[in-house]
């Protein structure tokens, strides 16, 4: 199966109540951009993947030392409370700190997920590359059970969200993420391509809201190199919980301009 259709002129993403009345502290930065060309990281976006990578080496942390850091503590309590076991399914900030913990490096995928890997590394928080090519709306909600999830790299293996599970939906039944942000769906994937883009930074922690803004700047800054899209940011939490992103423009033109 193929990425989403292209079409789409703005993007609502909202944090449906449920979900902040399990976990208040939590806040979703979002940056859109209209047109991004996907395409391998160039020196900087390297060097910035590398840094994120010597600097935990350095920190000397094991297993339980990257469990205690404070975005990522945050994040497992959050899973608790929402019926998930973080031991078994850790957040996507987790996952990727224990793997370079132990002293490995990520592999190189491109431009967009090695940005968000270096970002994610620094904040210890989760951040992610979507591309939402004929997505008009996202929510993060509980799962009802209904919603198709087709796991990343095998889609012809469809899954089905245990009810109550928290997921990235849309309007059509189709969930985006397994278990609120441990794994990213397929239809989603950040490929090489020209595609519009969400990327996401989240955070479950009081005072977030600063280190999930800081992420977001870090990550504007970077696309100046990538991007010739506009771009459009909003930082979601209990006190607002929608926001319209405008992505227009089709996804092959060559045409933009930065805001």
């Amino acid at each position: 199966m193929t990425q989403l259709s292209d079409g789409a002129d703005t993007l609502t993403v909202r944090i449906d109540d449920r979900v902040l009345t399990a976990v208040p502290d939590y806040v979703l930065g979002v940056l859109a951009v209209s047109a991004v060309e996907v395409a391998p990281a160039p020196p900087t976006v390297s060097a910035l993947l590398t840094a994120a990578e010597d600097a935990l080496h350095a920190a000397g942390l094991d297993k339980a030392g990257v469990a205690g850091l404070p975005g990522i503590a945050a994040w497992r309590e959050a899973y608790r409370t929402v019926g998930v076991n973080p031991n078994r399914f850790p957040c996507a900030a987790e996952s990727i700190a224990r793997r370079v913990a132990k002293g490995d490096r990520l592999p190189r995928i491109n431009a967009l997920v090695d940005l968000c890997n270096a970002v994610s590394l620094d904040a210890a928080l989760p951040v992610a590359s979507c591309a939402v090519d004929g997505i008009t709306d996202l929510v993060v909600r509980p799962a009802d059970g209904t919603e198709t999830f087709l796991p990343l790299g095998v889609p012809e293996a469809p899954e089905r969200p245990e009810p109550g599970e928290v997921v990235y939906a849309d309007a059509d039944g189709r969930a985006h993420s397994r278990r609120w942000n441990w794994r990213q769906g397929h239809l989603v994937r950040t490929e090489a391509g020209r595609h519009r883009l969400l990327l996401t930074v989240e955070s479950a922690h009081p005072g977030g809201r600063a280190e999930v803004a800081a992420a977001l700047a870090r990550l504007a800054a970077a696309l100046d190199d990538l991007s010739d899209g506009t771009r459009q940011e909003a930082v979601l939490d209990g006190a607002a919980t929608s926001a319209v992103l405008h992505i227009a423009g089709p996804v092959g033109s060559d045409s933009g301009s930065r805001s």
